[in-house]
């Protein structure tokens, strides 16, 4: 089973599937191709041009990170799955995965508004409520790690992390990256030492943050 996974790991999207991939143990191809300087390519891949994009071995193209997410899990054991089967400890996994995805979409939200948009045309009311949701998901995702953290099994038979571990871990990462300076490190530790700690794991050095 081979998949071809389309779009830049500057993504926090393309990249949370790159790494769950590697973590469950599903092997595919990468094409680093941008939605921006590789339209056209991308285009000729997936007519609505959404990163990222999965290919299936027999030529099925998915989108949306969530989605293709799902569709991997039910192809592995459920000792390789990245979210719990049983509700109760399915809901915080749940829960800090979105949001991590609200830290991901707050964070490009700002990056397009600063980096693409004209000095002239950037709307600093609409920038200030971005970065307040900004800052409350990452929050929250801080209160809770300090009440349950998180672990990085490393004599594991089942999948080392789950899919809260690896978003977290992506969404902090991208938006010291793609934001620095916005988001102090000193005042999200529990955060900051995750990511590092991630970050210097095999499945995330396999698909390394890169523009």
């Amino acid at each position: 089973m081979k998949f071809e996974l389309i779009g830049m790991l500057d993504s926090p999207y393309v990249r949370r599937v790159a790494i769950s991939m590697q973590v469950m143990g599903l092997p595919y191809t990468h094409q680093a191709i941008s939605v921006f300087r590789g339209y056209d390519a991308f285009k000729a891949i997936n007519p609505v041009v959404k990163a990222p994009t999965l290919i299936t071995e027999d030529g099925q193209v998915l989108t949306d990170s969530t989605l293709i997410l799902q569709y991997l899990e039910a192809l592995v054991p459920e000792e390789r799955r990245l979210v719990p089967e049983d509700p109760e400890a399915r809901l915080p996994v749940l829960r800090l995965t979105g949001l991590a995805l609200v830290a991901s979409e707050k964070a490009i939200q700002i990056a397009y508004e600063r980096n693409l948009r004209p000095k002239d045309k950037q709307h600093e009311p609409w920038v200030e409520r971005v970065e307040g949701q900004l800052r409350a998901a990452f929050d929250e995702i801080e209160k809770d790690l300090s009440e349950s953290p998180l672990v990085w099994a490393m004599d594991s038979d089942e999948a080392p992390v789950e899919l809260d571990g690896i978003s977290i871990a992506v969404a902090w990462h991208f938006t010291q990256r793609m934001l620095p300076g916005l988001i102090a490190p000193e005042d999200y530790p529990l955060q900051a030492a995750w990511s590092a700690l991630a970050e210097e794991q095999e499945a995330f050095q396999a698909a390394p943050y890169s523009d």
